[in-house]
């Protein structure tokens, strides 16, 4: 009998069927590389959950194997699990220029140390073991983005990144589509592909284009002016930055992540700003409304960030005044639109003028629309096709675009978080799973927090809380004081007291019957309180509350 064969594994272990926490694993014999390593942000009944990571638990499981991990670009999609992962997993992280400096930021805050970061410049291939991995320029709203390609024993893994197509960028920084065309020719095993906007029709904006609308912008007002994007998109705070000289404002930068990024963007040469351009926070006051601008975080309706705080008058330094023009250059984060027409309306009830996205061009997507992944599959032209960085829905839309240009819908895999997907040279298929979930981050616990806690916390969120206590005699066994009765986001005890002496009636008909049967164990007792006021409450009040006996033995 002859050896079986190996095989190439490509698995996901974040970034399908969702927005965010990207993260995948390229997997040959012995040996495992992994791309990019992201967060997500919970969602609404993830109460109390600061950030969602993915779970490596087979990474931890086969950490011997890792060589490293190769980031594609900055944003904490792609980079936020990092400080998390890399407790568990001390492997070299290789990326960009900008993509390296926003890690380091991001591994001082918490505190890392020892950790090798390897800079890679576009066009440089680095040796991970058996693999050969190439950094390739793309496009995206992030500088120094990346696509990657992995030549392999079984052939060349090409994955997207996040990426656009602009023909006119901010910094002339140009997509590599000679590059990606070339390993088109020579023949291109599977594409792992940018599936964000693959609903959306014809091709993304120019950078270029918000250029202009802020020019305007900057032109037509003589009243102090607000902009909130996000710290990440570095073309536009320049763009901005160029504005505000062109037409003599003085910039004042406020937000954390924001002065942490334009940090380390001057530092790193990406971010040109001419001299005496930024002023303190401090400073305002010596000049006109109609000098100054102030970039800011906030554009998702953070309740921390710095435009939310001016927006409810939480702010330290900053305050919104009558006549303020405040524009959001962003598009909502899929979840994030209640928090930021809340901080719309906040804005305008305090006499601001608010552009947001459907009033100017002031945003477009970092992501490819069609026409730009129809461009990037007739270049690529892959043997297999693997949509990736979406819903399901987008997913879809994008395998049937593949479909649309004359690929074989059984060469097309959409799989889920954990799939494994085998490849040899000719064939492919899906190869069984491994763990692959969320993580859930509260504060200083990552993953002590999980689907038990949440529906506690919900059901506290939703309906309240009880603590009945009791003191009961040791030797007879009878009540000897109370039973007493706290309600917390129940109702209101002084204005129930009607409803909490027939309460306790019930806790003390619940005890005398144990009294009776002779039941004296502490869990016997608790749960015939428990189950007593939960029918006696939901009869009253069509509620139920969660109920914690307390009981004391004297």
């Amino acid at each position: 009998m002859g050896r079986k064969p190996t095989k190439l594994k490509i698995i996901p272990l974040g970034g399908l069927n969702e927005i965010g926490k990207n993260m995948t694993a390229i997997e040959y014999k012995d040996e495992i590389v992994v791309i990019d390593s992201g967060l997500s942000f919970p969602e609404d009944e993830m109460l109390g959950i600061d950030i969602v990571i993915p779970d490596i638990s087979y990474l931890i499981k086969n950490k011997e194997k890792i060589k490293g991990f190769v980031i594609t670009h900055g944003h904490e999609d792609h980079i936020g699990a990092l400080p998390y992962v890399l407790k568990k997993i001390n492997v070299p992280v290789y990326g960009t220029r900008l993509t390296l400096g926003l890690v380091e930021l991001k591994l001082k805050e918490h505190k890392i140390a020892n950790v090798h970061l390897q800079r890679v410049n576009h066009g440089e291939s680095i040796k991970l073991g058996i693999f050969s991995i190439e950094f390739i320029r793309s496009c995206h709203s992030i500088p120094d983005a990346c696509a990657i390609a992995i030549h392999t024993p079984m052939g060349i893994v090409f994955h997207t990144g996040d990426f656009k197509i602009d023909y006119t960028p901010i910094d002339d920084q140009f997509i590599d589509l000679h590059k990606i065309a070339e390993l088109g020719q020579k023949g291109v095993l599977v594409m792992l592909a940018d599936s964000t906007n693959a609903e959306r029709r014809g091709s993304t904006m120019s950078e270029k284009n918000v250029g202009a609308t802020f020019e305007n912008i900057f032109r037509n007002t003589d009243k102090r002016i607000i902009v909130a994007t996000f710290s990440s998109n570095v073309h536009r705070v320049q763009q901005i930055m160029e504005a505000a000289q062109k037409y003599n404002r003085k910039v004042v930068v406020s937000g954390r992540s924001m002065v942490n990024v334009v940090g380390v963007a001057v530092d790193l040469g990406i971010l040109t700003i001419p001299d005496n351009l930024i002023i303190d926070i401090d400073e305002m006051d010596q000049y006109n409304d109609g000098q100054i601008v102030i970039i800011t975080t906030g554009s998702q309706g953070e309740p921390m960030a710095a435009l939310s705080r001016m927006a409810s008058s939480d702010h330290k330094k900053l305050e919104i005044r009558q006549g303020d023009l405040v524009v959001f250059s962003s598009s909502p984060i899929p979840g994030n639109e209640k928090g930021i027409s809340r901080v719309i309306n906040q804005l305008f009830e305090k006499g601001a003028d608010v552009i947001y996205e459907s009033l100017a061009e002031v945003h477009v997507s970092g992501h490819a629309c069609q026409e730009e992944l129809k461009l990037m599959h007739r270049l690529v032209k892959p043997k297999f096709f693997i949509p990736v960085h979406g819903e399901y829905r987008h997913l879809r839309k994008h395998a049937n675009l593949a479909e649309d240009l004359g690929m074989n819908r059984e060469d097309i895999f959409i799989v889920n978080n954990g799939t494994i997907v085998e490849f040899t040279k000719d064939n492919a298929k899906v190869g069984g799973t491994v763990p692959a979930g969320r993580v859930l981050v509260d504060g200083l616990g990552v993953g002590d927090v999980g689907n038990i806690v949440l529906r506690d916390r919900k059901h506290l969120a939703e309906d309240g809380l009880m603590v009945v206590v009791v003191t009961i005699s040791k030797e007879t066994g009878k009540i000897a004081a109370g039973p007493d009765i706290i309600s917390r986001g129940f109702v209101y005890v002084r204005e129930s007291e009607v409803l909490m002496v027939e309460a306790k009636e019930v806790v003390k008909n619940a005890l005398l019957i144990c009294e009776s049967q002779n039941a004296r164990e502490w869990s016997t007792l608790k749960s015939s309180i428990r189950d007593g006021l939960k029918d006696f409450l939901y009869e009253k009040t069509k509620r139920r509350p969660m109920i914690l006996p307390v009981i004391m033995e004297v």
